[in-house]
């Protein structure tokens, strides 16, 4: 009875739809709209969630950020206070790398923005270059096109070896094989011995690897003053050993930093240890707001396809009078006529709602092809937004649907 009832509903509504479909189209608009609506806010956050989630892969979700302020602070909160910090330097990674028993790597790069590099008349402006310890390949999962890392007899000499990101090499070398061949840094002759893997569009990452140029921290000291305290920015990572928590690790850290920048017991801290997870609690509140955004452009929408759907129910429930009243003369129940009609009401939401899905699911696509950011409707949002459909098929059907199931036979019928 249930699945004839069922199957009759779906056969009513497909006719309803098919009878007047202009009216159809215009009442299903808002339902359309309103699931798009709620859906594409709801797949764009999760979408984001997951670049931020995978950016965080790849850097390593197991690593804590030695600096002189704490990143989840505004920057003029308390700015004379950190910048009079010392920063993070080689004697704090020496330490850190000797005395940490929690930690597999730990690494410091000093970054210098914006060096010409030159190969015969091809030249490069405005790259990142960083100068980094020998860990860093390790600690940063460094992958490469072509080539290698430096070698521990090149790290530890200062040899004038670089490693250049894929975009770098491509503006510099044309068609020419980049690995072997000779570059000019600062005036000084540096021989390319790896060229990385195209990053692309990273949410996250302590600079762009694809325009990087990179070479040891040994030789970065016989190009600049390593020690300068405002010009260079810099970097003192640490990876926690497999099995230790960031909470264990930031709290060794912190003992070893702070015997050995001799701190007493009473004084705070003269540095801030950061994770990456950070900026995800940062960003928690903008997803709120913008997933209550989409529910309430949403809500509009399905309030409006409410109305309409409930017209075209009302409109059926007068055209389908006489048979009511002949079947309740037959012996439905009042709960058949309900169900009946309430079914009818949700598989119109439904359709529209599916037509609102393949909307979502067409733009998302559109996006994806066309950028590097990833976009993806979830399994939990079709979910939702049939949980939506069926939820507003309910409110809109069930006064037209109480209408018909307390109809008197008589009157029906007569009428």
């Amino acid at each position: 009875m249930f699945i004839k009832i069922i199957y009759e509903s779906i056969v009513q509504a497909l006719q309803q739809l098919n009878a007047n479909k202009m009216r159809s189209f215009l009442s299903l608009l808002g339902i359309s709209i309103g699931i798009f609506c709620i859906i594409a806010v709801k797949s764009a956050v999760d979408s984001l969630k997951q670049n931020i989630e995978k950016s965080f892969e790849k850097l390593g979700n197991d690593v804590l950020y030695i600096d002189k302020r704490p990143w989840n602070e505004p920057p003029h909160l308390n700015w004379w206070k950190y910048m009079k910090r010392p920063e993070p330097d080689f004697a704090d990674y020496e330490v850190l790398k000797d005395r940490l028993r929690g930690a597999d790597y730990a690494s410091l790069s000093i970054i210098v923005p914006s060096r010409t590099i030159k190969f015969h008349s091809s030249h490069v402006e405005g790259a990142y270059m960083a100068g980094v310890t020998y860990d860093y390949g390790d600690l940063y999962n460094l992958t490469f096109e072509k080539g290698r890392y430096f070698t521990p007899f090149e790290y530890q000499s200062g040899a004038n070896r670089v490693i250049l990101g894929i975009e770098v090499a491509q503006r510099l070398f044309q068609a020419v094989e980049p690995i072997g061949k000779e570059i000019r840094i600062m005036g000084r002759k540096f021989q390319v011995v790896g060229v990385l893997e195209k990053e692309g569009e990273s949410l996250f990452s302590p600079f762009r690897y694809d325009e990087a140029v990179i070479i040891s921290y040994n030789a970065l000291k016989k190009l600049v003053n390593v020690k300068s305290r405002y010009t260079w920015g810099t970097l003192l990572t640490v990876k926690a050993s497999e099995g230790v928590s960031l909470e264990d690790l930031r709290g060794e850290v912190t003992g070893v930093l702070r015997a050995h920048r001799k701190l007493k017991p009473r004084e705070d801290d003269n540095f801030a240890i950061n994770e990456m997870s950070i900026f995800t609690t940062l960003m928690q509140p903008v997803f709120r707001v913008l997933n209550i955004a989409g529910i309430i452009i949403g809500g509009f929408a399905l309030v409006v396809g409410m109305i309409s759907v409930a017209n075209i129910m009302f409109v059926s429930v007068k055209e389908r009078t006489n048979i009511i009243g002949i079947k309740k003369a037959l012996g439905a129940r009042k709960g058949v006529i309900l169900l009946e009609f309430l079914i009818e009401s949700i598989i119109l939401c439904m359709i529209g709602g599916l037509v609102g899905l393949l909307i979502v699911f067409g733009v998302l696509e559109i996006i994806a092809r066309t950028s590097s950011f990833e976009m993806f409707l979830s399994f939990d949002n079709v979910v939702i937004a049939v949980i939506v459909a069926v939820i507003v098929g309910i409110i809109s059907g069930i006064i037209p649907a109480l209408q018909a199931a307390r109809m008197d036979p008589v009157d029906a019928i007569r009428s």
